[in-house]
């Protein structure tokens, strides 16, 4: 039965533009029609391309408005005539803060994160600036890369420093876009030599990256929900991605993970969900399980992604929580976070396999 409730604005950035690659409308297409799922209680105007049109006129509670056009200009032109949102986007071209930027201005209520916590958690130097002494993260600093070359020499002078402190055991480092997804333009630097002047046709001179130590490990993540106060762990994940060619992809995930971490891994993710103001909803936190048992610090926080994440289609197969719904109810106060009962009858693997993005309980 439908909820005595304004409708909500609903819309998946990739969808609603009319996005062609198959391997990135995939994973789309399979989180907004998990979120319509979710929130089949509602009155939904979804914002989607006119090539959905067939597809969502058998939605009883969704108004289809079809569009032929960036979603961020469209809502530039209409955001003011609705008073709620929900919306999936990723970090691309900051199209997070931008979308939130424009829901705010425009006095719409959003069941995301905010847009000041959206920049935060996309600029990977600010989140790390702002967790710093929180949770244990690899140590990381911020470089231009400079039309002359400087940068590398910079680079080079940080290695040496990070070296001389273990000088038996042989130094990497990872290079990655100050704001990326994914594990896009991710470059290993397993060798100090490997270190070219090449870097620059990855990261075009002007643009901004972040140097990290290489921390070998088994890479995981923690989905949580968010009240904007506080947070609760709802699954533990575990990560595929391939460090290949000096490159890093993402390939999928499976949930949930169990590891003798998991506690620790729930404590991290929920203390830096916390700290930073702003940050509510579905929340990603990606960390790494270290393998180097002689650390101080056995699981380390890589970032945050403020927006639900490809987990959630996984949770969708077999939690007993209806996240999207959950996610409002919250927002608006209807309970509280205390309240929250979540548990996962079995497991589920979510893969890309070419240009589909395959999901199947195990």
């Amino acid at each position: 039965m439908m909820q005595e409730n304004d409708s909500i604005l609903v819309f998946e950035y990739f969808t609603a533009s009319g996005e062609k690659d198959k391997c990135i409308i995939s994973e789309a297409e399979a989180l907004i029609f998990a979120l319509l799922d979710d929130l089949s209680d509602f009155n939904v105007d979804l914002v989607i391309n006119e090539s959905y049109g067939e597809v969502v006129k058998d939605y009883d509670n969704v108004n289809p408005i079809l569009i032929d056009i960036d979603i961020v200009d469209w809502l530039v032109d209409n955001a003011a005539n609705f008073k709620k949102a929900i919306f999936i986007s990723a970090e691309n071209n900051n199209n997070l803060y931008n979308i939130t930027k424009i829901l705010e201005e425009n006095n719409v209520k959003i069941y995301n994160s905010s847009a000041d916590a959206c920049l935060k958690s996309s600029d990977k130097s600010a989140s790390y600036e702002e967790l710093y002494g929180v949770v244990p993260q690899p140590r990381t600093f911020r470089f231009k890369i400079d039309p002359k070359g400087y940068w590398k020499r910079a680079i080079e002078n940080l290695h040496e420093k990070w070296q001389a402190e273990d000088p038996l055991t042989p130094l990497k480092i990872i290079i990655k876009p100050l704001m990326g997804v994914d594990c896009e333009d991710i470059v290993v630097i397993e060798n100090i030599e490997d270190l070219t002047l090449d870097l620059d046709k990855i990261f075009v001179p002007g643009s901004r990256v972040i140097v990290q130590e290489f921390i070998d490990g088994t890479d995981i993540s923690v989905s949580l929900i968010s009240d904007g106060k506080k947070a609760i762990p709802i699954s533990l994940n575990r990560q595929f991605i391939e460090l290949k060619d000096d490159k890093g992809t993402y390939l999928g995930g499976r949930l949930p993970y169990e590891t003798k971490y998991k506690d620790e891994a729930f404590e991290i993710a929920t203390k830096a969900v916390e700290a930073i103001d702003g940050l509510k909803g579905f929340v990603g936190v990606d960390l790494i399980i270290n393998n180097d048992e002689k650390d101080v610090y056995s699981v380390y926080l890589l970032e945050i992604n403020s927006r639900f994440t490809t987990p959630y289609v996984g949770l969708k197969q077999i939690s007993s929580l209806n996240i999207g719904k959950s996610i409002i109810d919250l927002i608006e106060g209807n309970v509280s976070i205390d309240d929250i009962d979540i548990s996962l009858d079995g497991e589920v693997e979510f893969k890309k396999s070419g240009d589909d993005l395959e999901i199947r309980r195990i």
